[in-house]
């Protein structure tokens, strides 16, 4: 998550897409439960006789295996029933019977194959499609993002199939986190944070991130902040959020301080932040002018780009910003319903994440950015 992060700022489009499909890989080598010298030489394009190396862990610690024949022959027909070829993701989506946005655009909840694998989680399914990867039965494109889509081999396959076993993944999610304090925060303040934005997430029936990102419990993990006024400090807060949403987490941070007596960092209370009020109010005044966001860019010296991050800060403080005149004018208002749909709906506000899920060929990133401000507007936090 961090390397994505970084290539997303650092990165031009095109580069991003390599870089993160590279990471996706080496997510997949620590993963996975097959021999891992196949793994590595299949990556570079060889072919590993052998079933075993005899020296990597998963060959001499070899996890239970079990026959996923059946689960390979429902990938292999539910991509031959999409005809096109998509991303990994996306195949598991379909297969696990989950309607995201991307999959009501292509109103593949209409495929007979659609939910066909909904026993089993998306972790297995995925072990099931580097399997068939390294059967070369499915093969990546990488001139098209990194879509999979059917080999000869896997269509002969459909009629001719043979046993294929798998090691059972590892679910790391499920593991217990590591309790430390360094550069991300006390992470054991971090999860009770996590637990407390979730029940009021719960209470209020909105997503998590709708009220506050991870980025701002982390802060609130280093500062460790007592009061509202140093609440407001908390990076993504701001006064008005802070005095609508800060109570709750003040306690819970004074509760743990006590018991573990923790020295908070004195520098908190007299900290300063860039002043940027004059920049934020003129954006606020001029939207509610309902000036074109080009013009209010213009004037200031911004990129587009440089704006909607303003706008996102301002948001992000609890500060709203109606951009119903522009969004109307600007973005497809079926990219609006579709882009809606899916923040109402998603574990995660990340506007990259969202154009991977939604279609990165039909909808840009300006109009997902745009329409996420929407959506946290109009819930209101």
């Amino acid at each position: 998550m961090k390397l994505e992060n970084f290539i997303r700022k650092e990165k031009g489009v095109a580069d991003q897409e390599i870089a993160i499909q590279l990471i996706a890989e080496t997510v997949s080598y620590a993963e996975t439960g097959m021999c891992r010298r196949t793994n590595i030489l299949h990556y570079f394009g060889e072919h590993f006789e052998e079933t075993h190396c005899g020296s990597c862990d998963n060959c001499l610690y070899p996890k239970e295996r079990t026959n996923v024949t059946e689960d390979v022959l429902t990938v292999l027909e539910t991509m031959e029933e999409m005809t096109q070829s998509y991303k990994i993701r996306h195949v598991c989506h379909v297969i696990i019977g989950q309607t995201t946005a991307q999959i009501k655009n292509y109103k593949h909840y209409d495929l007979s194959a659609f939910g066909q694998g909904q026993q089993k989680d998306v972790l297995h399914w995925n072990a099931v499609i580097r399997q068939s990867l390294m059967e070369h039965l499915i093969e990546k494109d990488m001139e098209n993002y990194g879509t999979v889509k059917l080999t000869e081999k896997g269509r002969n396959y459909l009629n001719n199939p043979y046993a294929i076993l798998i090691a059972k993944d590892r679910d790391f999610e499920e593991e217990e986190p590591i309790v430390s304090i360094g550069k991300e925060g006390d992470q054991q303040l971090l999860h009770l944070l996590k637990e407390e934005l979730k029940d009021l997430a719960k209470k209020q029936n909105v997503n998590s991130w709708a009220i506050l990102t991870e980025p701002s419990l982390i802060d609130m993990t280093v500062q460790y902040p007592i009061t509202l006024e140093e609440m407001s400090q908390i990076s993504g807060m701001g006064a008005a959020k802070a005095a609508k949403f800060g109570q709750p987490f003040i306690d819970v941070i004074k509760r743990y301080v006590e018991e573990n007596e923790i020295e908070r960092p004195q520098d908190l209370v007299v900290k300063s932040i860039v002043n940027k009020s004059g920049l934020k109010v003129y954006i606020i005044q001029n939207i509610d002018r309902k000036l074109p966001l080009e013009d209010i860019a213009k004037a200031k010296g911004l990129t587009m780009d440089d704006l909607i991050t303003e706008m996102e800060r301002i948001v992000a403080s609890g500060t709203k910003i109606n951009l119903n005149y522009y969004i109307k004018e600007s973005v497809d208002k079926y990219h609006v319903e579709d882009i809606y749909s899916y923040f109402a709906e998603a574990d995660c506000d990340c506007p990259r994440v969202a154009l991977k899920e939604l279609d990165e060929n039909e909808y840009t990133l300006e109009e997902v950015r745009l329409v996420r401000l929407k959506y946290l507007t109009d819930v209101g936090f």
